[in-house]
């Protein structure tokens, strides 16, 4: 069916205010802040990215506390915790956390005024994944021992951790994405915290159910800082506009 020419530039303004228009007007200090906080989340990343892929490399440094670690969350198990551990390891896993994060995005896209959120949060959680399918196999880093693994055998590459990224990717990329633009501390900051908990348990999960070293979770959890720092850049860059100054009464 041909659209009638009267209803073409409703239809491409239509589709600019979805996919184009978002802009948030800020003071310039604010938005000086959000690109140094950026700035400053992945840098923090990338340094911790390398000294831990250092120490793996090297067998020393941040390393040593592996084995350890990994001997104390043993010391915990229990057919309870091992549930709980499971089911978090099944929420943020591969099969699951996609289809969280696709209906998620679809029906924030629908439902928001502007799909530029939903849009951004696909988008780095596909760079996250891209991230750990490219680094895993070069690094090439041996999970613990199989007689460790409690839900079956899993023999790929552990460095970085796919699950830990991937969770604490979507959790504090969907936490800013959405509390950037409300004005309540408290809230973002609550929403953090709940986020920052997650990813932890599921870090720690990895490492209880066996499949991963303590030191492969922290990696991911670095990058996930790298990218979050790239995505509250990016973000900013295209959102945000300086508001004038007062005129002066």
């Amino acid at each position: 069916m041909t659209v009638p020419a009267s209803d073409a530039p409703g239809a491409l303004r239509r589709f600019h205010e979805k996919f184009i228009v978002e802009v948030r007007p800020m003071p310039a200090p604010s938005r000086r802040n959000l690109y140094i906080v950026a700035g400053v989340l992945a840098a923090i990343g990338l340094v911790a990215f390398f000294v831990i892929l250092d120490s793996v490399r090297e067998s020393d440094g941040l390393s040593v506390i592996d084995k350890p670690v990994q001997a104390w969350l043993e010391g915990l198990l229990s057919p309870t915790l091992t549930v709980v551990m499971a089911i978090i390891a099944t929420v943020f896993g591969p099969i699951a956390l996609p289809i969280i994060v696709l209906v998620t995005t679809v029906w924030w896209g629908f439902a928001a005024q502007h799909a530029w959120r939903p849009a951004l949060l696909a988008v780095s959680m596909i760079v996250g994944v891209a991230t750990v399918q490219i680094l895993a196999p070069v690094i090439d880093r041996q999970r613990p021992a199989i007689s460790t693994m409690l839900l079956g055998v899993d023999h790929t590459p552990s460095f970085p951790s796919g699950h830990v990224m991937g969770a604490t990717d979507f959790l504090l990329i969907t936490t800013f994405l959405v509390f950037s633009r409300r004005r309540n501390p408290v809230g973002t900051v609550i929403a953090f915290i709940v986020a920052v908990i997650l990813a932890l348990a599921t870090a720690a999960c990895r490492i209880y159910l066996g499949y991963h070293w303590p030191t492969d979770v922290l990696a991911s959890i670095s990058l996930s800082l790298v990218l979050l720092g790239v995505v509250i850049a990016v973000d900013t860059g295209r959102t945000v506009r300086v508001e004038p100054p007062a005129a002066p009464e």
